[in-house]
């Protein structure tokens, strides 16, 4: 060979090595600055919206919000082996080989599709997938390839292949709504992905490919032929035998029936949009971390309870009615709340009327004025005289003259017994007045009534306006003997692994005194006991006769608003009814629809339990009274009645000559009225 050109050769030869060297050295470099900064930008983050699941208090499902994308989080050891071998084997069988890119197989597609000039065949990893589904969107451009491949390097260098292998099958679509494996498998099959069968996992693995191609839902002669080529990879992989292929791909494959299913519909909607935003507020999440926490919310919702309020509205409300209604039942030991309907229909109006709306409460007020007055030295035979009364107050600058029921009054003292039972608002004034006007409503805040009150003289006969579930509330601690709780909804929550991220735990607290509660509850069973009829009958006359049970309650009206609050030593419930835009109710029977959907309710409730009593307390005392006068029952006393007192507060004096109980309601006299201060005190 001719020696200039050998040495040309040479030189030649020399050139192309360096140069292959510095490119060599530059894309070590290259791929190690990548691998540097993704290492110092550390794990990049998993999270992805996860499907949150209420129960109820029995532990059945009441329904699911998916934020979304319906998907379910599961760990590697709740799921299925045989989907994860499928899914390595049909779509990445070097997974655990290479570093987040299959060289070879990069290579062998880019030559295919050299070959037939168009795209035929894909290489994308499991890493690549997985870093795909989490961050990028799905179009083709090079900048979105770029991002796709440092994001792999970064799940690469700060996860391991379990991880990863974890993350794509809870990320991958699998069709009709369905992300990740544990919401595919409970959609197809109706089972857990850890339960997933070879057959069942091989025809899931060929999903993905094309979720609307290959569901067997949709296209099954395809979908079992794609199984067959999952199979058959599994075969290559030597994940299964040929024999266990062959009998995967004979099975007959059972699906989840989905006609019978309403996954979009939630039982009590108005219970768990207020569970739901309990949980976010309790949980101190932000927007995106509540929905991509995969909650699973434990409540403390009666499923039976809450069917029969449904029901009892329905029934009770006229379909061409435009009244509206709220209803919250609990348990007074605990504050759990058992029942809510929130409106009469969700889809109409979502506003929730049992915890949103503030109207006035009318007489549901004047049990807790009572529980104040048992506190400073009234007791149910205090006597005031009911009578058309001018009220001054503010210094003398203004007055306030209330009436009562149908313009009734008795024109004579009466008891608070008597009072409270046939609703009298004189008397109510003239206690409210008498122990200052702060008092009824330090009494409702520590009952945990919340909304603004005014310091009115009507603030007795409830006209600042308040929340039923306040009201229920505050019931609910009378009930109780004066034991703090509020209206709970949620009993647990966890994650999507199970940890325990929040629990109730009831606070050991008492804000009312015991046996000053009680008498404030034998007081309000008078409502029901027409031995405390007198001027005009008592309130709950109209439902008496259907209760079975021992109830304490008290109902309330305005011209806008009807109200009916009770309970039993276990249940209490309260209803409103009204118009949205305070619309006036002048007919009859829509002013009693509360009472009777509340009786019924509460019948039909307890109809299953033994009979409860209210239990008295140390520290209280009952006789027999006569309920007109308030004194002891005599022998020549016409009507006796039970009642309780704060020992050493019960009468002393026996009663002599009254009239009967049951007099006939007097009609108001002109010219009786006299200024209030001038009658408070004759007792």
């Amino acid at each position: 060979m001719n020696p200039e050109r050998l040495r040309i050769t040479v030189k030649t030869l020399r050139a192309c090595f360096f140069i292959c060297l510095i490119l060599l050295l530059f894309l070590f470099t290259a791929i190690f600055t990548v691998y540097l900064s993704a290492k110092i930008q550390g794990p990049p983050s998993l999270t992805v919206s996860q499907s949150t699941i209420l129960f109820a208090g029995d532990g059945t499902k009441m329904g699911e919000t998916h934020h979304g994308q319906k998907r379910y989080w599961v760990k590697n050891e709740n799921i299925s082996p045989f989907i994860k071998e499928a899914a390595i084997a049909i779509e990445d069988r070097h997974f655990y080989e290479h570093h987040g890119f299959d060289i070879k197989r990069i290579a062998g597609a880019a030559a295919a599709d050299l070959k037939s000039m168009s795209k035929v065949q894909g290489a994308s990893t499991i890493s690549q997938q997985y870093a795909r589904n989490l961050f990028l969107k799905h179009d083709k451009t090079w900048t979105r390839k770029l991002d796709e491949a440092f994001y792999t390097f970064r799940l690469e260098a700060n996860y391991s292949k379990d991880q990863i292998l974890e993350g794509y099958l809870n990320t991958i679509y699998y069709g009709h709504g369905a992300y990740g494996i544990e919401a595919a498998s409970n959609y197809y099959f109706g089972k857990k992905a850890k339960d997933l069968t070879l057959a069942e996992a091989s025809m899931l693995a060929g999903v993905p490919k094309g979720p609307s191609q290959y569901s067997p839902l949709l296209h099954y002669t395809k979908a079992k032929d794609r199984q067959k080529t999952v199979l058959n990879a599994m075969v290559e992989t030597g994940a299964i035998s040929k024999a266990q292929a062959q009998e995967a791909f004979g099975k007959k494959l059972s699906f989840a029936d989905h006609a019978s299913q309403t996954s979009s519909s939630k039982i009590a909607p108005y219970f768990y949009d207020t569970a739901m935003q309990q949980a976010r507020k309790l949980l101190h999440l932000s927007k995106d971390e509540f929905e991509t926490s995969g909650l699973r919310i434990y409540t403390t919702l009666d499923p039976k309870l809450q069917t029969l309020a449904e029901q009892e509205i329905k029934r009770q409300i006229k379909a061409s009615s435009r009244l509206q209604t709220g209803l919250l039942s609990l348990d007074p030991a605990t504050g759990e709340v058992k029942a809510m309907v929130g409106g009469r229909s969700y889809e109409e109006s979502p506003f929730n009327r049992a915890t949103q709306a503030e109207r006035q409460p009318g007489s549901t007020m004047k049990p807790l004025l009572y529980y104040s007055a048992i506190t400073h030295g009234f007791t149910p035979s205090t006597m005031m005289k009911s009578e058309p009364t001018d009220f001054e107050y503010d210094n003398g600058k203004s007055t306030y003259e209330p009436g009562n029921y149908n313009g009734y009054f008795a024109n004579a003292p009466i008891s608070l017994a008597q009072a409270i039972a046939v609703s009298d608002n004189i008397y109510a004034v003239k206690t409210h007045l008498f122990l200052g006007m702060e008092t009824l409503i330090d009494t409702a805040r520590k009952t945990g009534i919340t909304s603004p009150l005014k310091k009115v003289p009507s603030l007795a006969l409830g006209t600042s306006p308040v929340r039923l579930s306040e009201m229920v509330n505050a019931y609910g601690i009378l009930a109780n003997g004066g034991k703090l709780i509020q209206p709970v909804y949620i009993k647990k929550i966890e994650d999507a692994s199970g940890q325990l991220l929040y629990e109730y735990k009831q606070p050991e607290k008492r804000v009312l005194n015991e046996a000053a509660a009680f008498v404030t509850t034998e007081l309000m069973t008078g409502m029901f006991d027409k031995k405390l009829n007198g001027y005009t009958s008592v309130t709950g006359n109209s439902i008496a006769g259907k209760l079975t049970h021992v109830y304490a309650g008290k109902s309330g009206s305005t011209s806008t608003d009807s109200w009916m609050i009770g309970y039993s030593p276990s249940l209490v419930t309260g209803i409103w009814t009204g118009y949205d835009k305070g619309q006036k109710m002048e007919e009859a029977e829509e002013r009693g629809i509360a009472k009777t959907i509340w009786a019924s309710f509460m019948e039909e409730a307890l109809r299953s339990r033994p009979a409860e009593m209210f239990q008295p307390p140390n520290g209280v005392t009952g006789v027999y009274i006569d309920p007109a006068s308030g004194k002891l029952s005599a022998a020549g006393c016409p009507v006796k009645r039970y009642v309780y007192y704060l020992t050493g507060t019960q009468p002393q004096e026996y009663c002599s000559g009254q009239k009967s109980a049951e007099e006939k309601p007097k009609q108001p006299k002109e010219g009786t009225k006299k200024n209030w201060w001038q009658k408070m005190f004759h007792w």
